[in-house]
């Protein structure tokens, strides 16, 4: 499976396993159709192995992992069941692969596997979730990440996990003043945010006592959105396009801009989008020679002969909320038809705008150009939850058409 593809489920019990080359931490929540747990009961982990139709099972030895998922079971109330994985101790999945197999939980036959790629600081992951539709049940692929643990997990799904309470400082002797400051809140979610509390807070058992430790370093941000303005990106960064809580879901533009390398000769450069589908599968391409695809949503602002001048060289505009429900990601390139390389090409970038009023909303600057004739240069996917992310690439192919990036291109979503 590639992610945002789903798979019929044709047996009423699955159990999805989660493996990898460390030890991990599997464990599932149950949402309605808001997207969010009932309570702490629709929790399920190793510290609470039952829920209503969806069990844990903790691997021993070499076994992984795995949430059994019993559809007949499931309350009415759930749409939904996300399975999860964070590893074992901590630390990110930088360097790591996961992979999650889908199994009749009563004969063990195979009936899908997905393997999500290119990880960084993720330090938890929505694996897959398995999903009522029209009273049939599915498993789609998922390898949303979340930088920020269980706490990031919790802030989108209504979970609230409490640590307990640090131990109290030690008195200082009578003779001093005491200047004790006030225990930190008991809760779990990220800096800054207000602790949880109430009838969804789901406890874990403290963690064993260590001996102290020099100060750690900080903890990985979680998700970039827009809420503070433009966000620019660096090579392999990525942005939620989502702002105040919302995901953007209007038009925007990809300008795109060049110029000849000092003392260089103009430069023919073509900008194209390629719509991808879930499998990866080339939909449409949209560029010079094809100024208008899927029914107006992408259009193309026309072919740019020199790259010279200031400001954008091509613009492609894209109706979000207009696009096809099976479009889910769209990669965009440079292409040197003419044949020079990327070597000889100085200041090129990207920008996201909101195509209404113009307001730029992401930029990325590529910094290096190698000698060859064709650039990945950002991608947007979208998410499970319908939001879209952007992340800069910067990966250069030999292809002087846009037809050429389109293998390039699928492989790098």
């Amino acid at each position: 499976m590639t992610p945002g593809s789903n798979v019929p489920l044709s047996v009423p019990r699955v159990t999805v396993e989660v493996t990898a080359p460390v030890r991990l931490d599997v464990s599932s929540l149950l949402l309605t159709a808001d997207g969010k747990v009932r309570s702490d009961d629709d929790f399920v982990f190793y510290n609470q192995p039952q829920g209503p139709g969806v069990s844990y099972r903790g691997g021993g030895g070499s076994a992984p992992d795995a949430i059994t998922v019993d559809t007949a079971a499931v309350p009415p109330a759930i749409e939904k069941i996300v399975v999860t994985a964070s590893i074992d101790g901590g630390g990110a999945f930088s360097g790591t692969t996961p992979t999650a197999t889908v199994r009749s939980a009563d004969d063990g036959a195979e009936i899908a596997t997905f393997a999500p790629t290119g990880l960084g600081p993720e330090t938890a992951l929505v694996v897959v979730e398995v999903y009522r539709r029209g009273g049939a049940w599915k498993v789609r692929a998922v390898g949303q990440g979340y930088a920020d643990g269980l706490a990031g997990i919790a802030t989108d799904f209504g979970v609230s996990v409490e640590e307990p309470a640090a131990p109290a400082a030690p008195q200082p002797p009578a003779s001093v003043p005491a200047t004790v400051p006030p225990p930190p809140p008991a809760a779990f979610p990220p800096p800054g945010a207000a602790a949880p509390t109430g009838p969804a807070a789901t406890h874990l058992p403290p963690p064993p006592a260590a001996p102290p430790a020099p100060p750690a370093a900080a903890p990985a941000p979680g998700r970039i959105n827009l809420d503070k303005g433009r966000v620019n990106l660096r090579k392999n960064e990525t942005v939620s396009l989502v702002k105040g809580g919302k995901p953007l879901l209007s038009s925007v533009r990809m300008g795109l801009g060049w110029e000849p390398a000092f003392g260089g000769r103009a430069i023919d450069l073509d900008a194209s989008v390629i719509a991808y589908g879930p499998q990866r599968n080339a939909i449409a391409t949209c560029y010079f020679g094809k100024l208008m695809v899927l029914d107006g949503a992408i259009q193309h602002s026309g072919d740019n002969l020199t790259g010279e001048g200031s400001g954008d060289d091509e613009a492609i505009t894209v109706h979000l909320g207009g696009l096809p429900a099976d479009v889910t990601g769209l990669v965009f390139t440079v292409n040197s038809y003419s044949g020079q390389k990327f070597n000889k090409v100085a200041k090129a970038y990207c920008r996201l705008m909101d195509a209404a009023t113009g307001e730029e909303l992401v930029r990325f600057d590529l910094t290096n150009g190698e000698a060859r004739t064709g650039v990945l240069m950002a991608k947007l996917i979208k998410q499970y939850s319908g939001e879209w992310e952007m992340t800069a690439l910067g990966s250069f192919v030999d292809s002087r058409t846009a037809r050429g990036m389109e293998k390039p291109g699928a492989a790098a979503l």
